[in-house]
């Protein structure tokens, strides 16, 4: 039993030692563990049965080996902090400029070029990206097939894109919304069109859309110049977020903000910058749309709210909308270089897909339950019938019989 107790004894030993690191063992005295149990004289050691000193030379060989190898671990777990330290180190000096360099974030200017790397454009992956369309002014997707942006100047062209975008977007609205509250007199035709210049004008409209024109034409005249926004306050935001761009600010800029809204993307040049995508996104469509509109109402002669399910109730657009709003919780369309349209599967469509598993077992598990019950009540249900029906009879019975013994 005292032999044994050595053993457990000198083995939790050499346990605990391994977890001592090696620079606090340095400096401890290196004890031979056979000491332990070793006696000092010859004679003492003399009756020390052989199997024991064996069996302590074996163990004293084991613990000398953990201890090895728990040092090259302590070496290999040295090496790796080291080298992981150097690398955030080198993070470190990428992310802070050098001294004496000026301490702006990317965020608070426009860098040009962020597509020079890409060869072919976005918009059109079939062919090169225009040389002047690097991805540096909001809504650049590399789309020129005519290759304008070569010939005429960009900021022109932007300014003239973004203006009838926004005309556009009053006229998406307000084209539908005349045919469906407009008087009749105010129309064109029996079939009540909204008045353009394919559908024709009567006095009352013409005059209308004279005064509207006069009015936009004069604001487009008093911003004409480029440099009309120089000195007013979003015109010095534009002027500090494109300065690496070019001097002309952001084209389209009336300094008109009334609501607050063009910074609810972050104020800085990129959440600025998401605003204008915004903004020039939904114009684009709305071009397209009041495009439709005229082009149709020429070709058949009916209005666009006549039998369309954007501008009569029906239950068709409710559930195509609710359709399209599932589907974007569980997947996403991507647009990469290798495929046009990929349906994609999120990751937090696919933690959402699990929840509906898993709640569709609970309530199938519930189902189950409620069989019995509901088997119950359909039971007591008929049986409630039956007896009512069985009064009925009694009742119409006993009501004949009475009216027979009176007559």
């Amino acid at each position: 039993m005292k032999f044994s107790a050595a053993i457990a004894a000198l083995f939790m030993a050499s346990e605990a030692a391994a977890f001592v690191p090696a620079t606090s063992r340095a400096a401890v005295p290196t004890v031979r563990y056979s000491s332990v149990a070793e006696p000092e004289n010859a004679e003492a050691k003399a009756k020390v049965p052989a199997g024991l000193e064996k069996e302590l030379n074996y163990l004293e060989k084991e613990i000398e080996g953990m201890r090895a190898e728990q040092d090259e671990k302590m070496e290999q777990a040295k090496e790796v902090s080291t080298s992981f330290d150097e690398k955030a180190e080198e993070a470190v000096k990428a992310f802070v400029p050098p001294p004496g360099a000026p301490s702006i974030s990317d965020w608070d200017r426009i860098e040009p070029g962020r597509y020079n790397d890409m060869e072919m454009s976005i918009a059109m992956p079939m062919l090169k990206r225009p040389s002047k369309l690097d991805g540096t002014h909001a809504g650049d997707y590399g789309f020129d097939p005519l290759g304008l942006t070569e010939s005429l100047d960009l900021y022109t062209m932007m300014e003239a894109e973004i203006r009838h975008a926004r005309l556009a977007m009053i006229a998406v609205i307000g084209w539908p919304l005349s045919e469906l509250v407009a008087p009749n007199w105010m129309l064109q035709g029996s079939n009540h069109l909204a008045p353009s210049v394919l559908n024709g004008f009567n006095p009352v409209s013409f005059l209308a859309t004279a005064a509207m024109f006069a009015g936009l034409g004069y604001a487009e005249y008093k911003t004409s110049l480029r440099l009309n926004s120089v000195g007013t306050e979003l015109g010095q935001k534009h002027k500090s977020d494109m300065q690496d761009v070019w001097k002309y600010g952001v084209p389209g800029d009336y300094n008109f903000d009334p609501l607050g809204l063009y910074s609810a993307f972050g104020d800085n040049a990129v959440g600025r910058k998401a605003m204008r995508e915004l903004e020039i996104s939904h114009g684009r469509w709305a071009m397209v749309a009041i495009t439709a509109f005229a082009a149709w109402e020429a070709l058949t002669g009916h209005a666009v709210v006549e039998n369309t399910m954007f501008f009569e109730p029906n239950a068709l657009l409710p559930a195509l909308g609710l359709g399209w709003f599932a589907f974007n919780q569980f997947y996403e369309i991507e647009n990469t270089e290798q495929y046009l349209f990929q349906v994609k599967m999120t990751s937090e469509g696919q933690m959402r897909a699990e929840e509906v598993k898993r709640n569709a077992g609970y309530l199938a598990e519930s189902a189950k339950d409620l069989g019995p019950m509901i088997e119950n009540g359909i039971e007591t249900a008929n049986d409630l019938k039956e007896k009512y029906d069985k009064f009925t009879e009694d009742y119409t019975e006993s009501k004949m019989a009475y009216t027979k013994k009176d007559q």
